[in-house]
């Protein structure tokens, strides 16, 4: 089972932009800015992959039965991530303890959505709450909680903005488990590959087999995402 170790505040400090070299002209435009949140995914117009790590005794029966067994805790709260670098970092390319397989989860996106409007961000924000025990009261009673962590680079380095991290308990723990799952892959040797072409200096090679994460159309009301007036 993973768990955020990252906080509300943010990267501790900004990542340079790239240099033109001194005597190079460019007409290219400059690519636009990230905002400071959104939802990056491998998506399809019915659902959306998600990436989890656990110890083989968990991960391979879910990947060969396509379902969490028994065994998974639904009853215990468990985190979600849209993007698998942000997996990688957590889990470090697979290599921590119980966490040796990654699985890529496909979810279908409207329990997805439904999270989302159901969750509280999991930290008081008072450009979201009215006051701090407004934030307490919305948190105590959300099935799930939203919290927003510096997105990663190949090296696992924090970008200057944020990616979803969404947990899910009681009912929303149990409809993902049994209801919201459509299909569950061990992308473990995927990690392991990128992680190869990373460490050999073959940047391009290893960002050419990432999945392709684009923007998700986050839903109203999403935690993070709103402001109170």
């Amino acid at each position: 089972m993973t768990t955020s170790s990252a906080g509300p505040d943010g990267p501790t400090g900004p990542v340079p932009a790239p240099r033109t070299p001194v005597g190079t002209a460019t007409d290219d435009p400059a690519p636009p800015a990230e905002p400071q949140r959104r939802i990056r995914a491998l998506h399809t117009d019915t659902t959306v992959t998600v990436y989890q790590a656990y110890s083989p005794a968990l991960g391979l029966p879910a990947a060969r039965d396509g379902r969490f067994p028994d065994a998974w805790k639904r009853e215990r709260m468990t985190w979600i991530k849209p993007s698998f670098l942000w997996m990688m970092y957590r889990c470090g390319w697979g290599a921590k303890a119980d966490q040796e397989t990654v699985l890529a989860v496909e979810i279908e996106r409207e329990g997805f959505d439904w999270a989302l409007r159901h969750a509280s961000l999991s930290h008081y924000d008072p450009d979201e709450h009215a006051d701090r025990g407004a934030w307490q009261r919305e948190l105590k009673g959300a099935p799930a909680r939203v919290q927003w962590d510096p997105e990663r680079d190949l090296g696992l380095r924090a970008l200057p903005y944020r990616s979803l991290q969404l947990g899910l308990a009681g009912e929303a723990s149990r409809r993902y488990a049994d209801e919201w799952t459509v299909s569950i892959r061990d992308v473990t040797p995927l990690a392991r590959e990128v992680h190869a072409r990373v460490r050999a200096g073959e940047t391009a090679a290893a960002a050419a087999l990432l999945p392709e994460e684009r923007p998700y159309p986050a839903p109203g009301g999403t935690p993070g995402l709103r402001r109170v007036s």
